[in-house]
C-alpha cells in the first residue's frame, strides 16, 4: 500500500492546470470543468441517503473546498465538514451530532403521533 499522498490534476481558467492532494474519502470530479477557477475545485465523498418507500429524502456526503476564497464553514471550507442537503448547510463535527439529536427527537415525535392517530382509528380519543 503506497503512503503518498493520492493527488489529481485539473484544468482552470485562472490557474491552468491545478494538482491538489485528493482524499482518500474523495469520490473523484466528474462533473469538473476546465472553464472552473481554482477556487471551485470541491471534493465530495459518497452520499449517504435518506430514502422511505422509494422517496428520496436527502442526502449527506464529506466535503472540502481547498482554495475557496470565501471560507465560510456552512456554505464552503478548506477544513473538511459533512454537506447535508436538507438544510443547504456544511456541518462540523458537534452540529453534526446536534443534527441527528433533533432527527432522533423529530422521530420520537412522528412516532407519538402515529400512537395518537392509532388509538384515533381505532376509536379511542376523538
Amino acid at each position: 500500500m503506497s503512503t503518498e499522498p493520492r493527488t489529481i490534476t485539473l484544468p482552470t481558467s485562472d490557474f491552468g492546470d491545478v494538482t491538489v492532494d485528493e482524499p482518500a474519502w474523495c469520490d473523484g470530479h466528474p462533473d469538473h470543468r476546465p472553464d472552473y477557477m481554482r477556487e471551485d475545485i470541491h471534493h465530495s465523498g459518497p452520499d449517504v441517503s435518506l430514502t422511505w418507500r422509494g422517496h428520496h429524502i436527502t442526502d449527506a456526503c464529506l466535503v472540502q473546498s481547498p482554495f475557496t476564497k470565501t471560507d465560510v464553514p456552512e456554505l464552503s471550507s478548506r477544513t473538511p465538514g459533512v454537506s447535508v442537503a436538507i438544510i443547504a448547510r456544511t456541518l462540523n463535527p458537534a452540529q453534526l451530532y446536534d443534527l441527528a439529536a433533533a432527527l432522533d427527537t423529530y422521530a420520537d415525535q412522528l412516532r407519538d403521533l402515529a400512537d395518537k392517530l392509532d388509538t384515533l382509528l381505532a376509536g379511542g380519543d376523538q
